[in-house]
């Protein structure tokens, strides 16, 4: 009878957390596709048009064309030059590199990082879909823990909204590098790839500066304000999220404040060097930040 009783206690919280995560993900396909019908449908559009051109057709070589162009095998074969012509793909592949390690599942302020990660993936997704694009998404960790292709539909991106939130990684610490390379293999098309994460991570700028040669990469980066700064608390029992570590620490000590700063510090120049040497846009926000004025601005940057 006990048995029975935990059981159904244990089947009563299961139901509870299903219908608190369905509540969730809808209150985030509610809020992302309003923002998407009505701020950044023609935003995303005029900043990702014309990022992806297919081979259409040839043609006689014209005064002005780009000799870069020409096809010298149809050029050989006809005696005189030829180019080739290509158009805009009306399609293009969106992928979303999610980092879903244990350090994305902190927040002090509104939300938690991977609750604002599942929104802007939201917002990006629904863009997308709009525009008759196709998202898929990779997860990662200190492996890739998960890999859903890129599809379309309205089914497929609250199934992705679905996982962010309720994702629970096998591994708890961060690889990038190792998560761009994957998915390099993973997708052959040239695609737009979102890499949003809080980037508390190092050794991925070759890795990042590799795949920017075929895709088109963009880093997100979600951080609170508990990575920027230790609260002046006294002695505070402290556990690192992706070791697992525990130790006790002084929060007034300036010699500990001074560390900790200088490894943000290390982590934010990082993230920016980066993408910069790579040539690949970024953009940072905060968790305490609207991310609707920053995604804006973005795309019009882009435009």
């Amino acid at each position: 009878m006990e048995y029975a009783s935990l059981k159904s206690i244990s089947s009563t919280r299961t139901n509870m957390e299903v219908n608190e995560l369905l509540k969730k993900v809808r209150k985030i396909e509610i809020k992302t596709k309003g923002l998407t019908n009505h701020i950044f449908s023609g935003e995303y559009h005029s900043a990702f048009k014309g990022r992806g051109m297919s081979f259409a057709e040839v043609r006689e070589y014209q005064y002005g064309d780009d000799v870069r162009n020409i096809d010298w095998n149809v050029t050989a074969r006809f005696r005189h030059p030829f180019v080739k012509v290509f158009e805009e793909e009306r399609e293009l592949t969106i992928m979303l590199l999610i980092d879903v390690s244990k350090s994305s599942f902190i927040g002090t302020q509104n939300q938690l990082k991977n609750e604002i990660i599942a929104e802007i993936a939201g917002v990006l997704a629904f863009s997308a879909i709009q525009n008759n694009d196709k998202v898929g998404v990779l997860f990662f960790s200190d492996t890739v823990e998960l890999f859903i292709p890129p599809k379309k539909g309205k089914s497929h991106i609250l199934r992705i909204i679905r996982e962010i939130l309720n994702f629970n990684p096998k591994i708890n610490k961060t690889n990038i590098s190792l998560a761009l390379e994957n998915f390099n293999n993973m997708v052959k098309r040239k695609s737009i790839a979102f890499v949003l994460s809080d980037f508390i991570d190092e050794n991925y700028a070759d890795e990042l500066r590799h795949i920017s040669k075929k895709h088109d990469v963009v880093g997100i980066k979600i951080y609170d304000q508990l990575d920027e700064e230790l609260p002046k608390v006294g002695l505070l029992q402290v556990r690192d999220v992706e070791t697992n570590e525990t130790r006790w620490i002084d929060t007034n000590d300036t010699n500990t404040q001074k560390i900790y700063k200088e490894r943000a510090t290390f982590y934010d120049k990082n993230f920016e060097q980066s993408f910069m040497k790579a040539g690949a846009d970024k953009l940072k926000i905060r968790t305490e930040q609207s991310y609707v004025h920053i995604l804006m601005n973005f795309f019009k940057k882009r435009s």
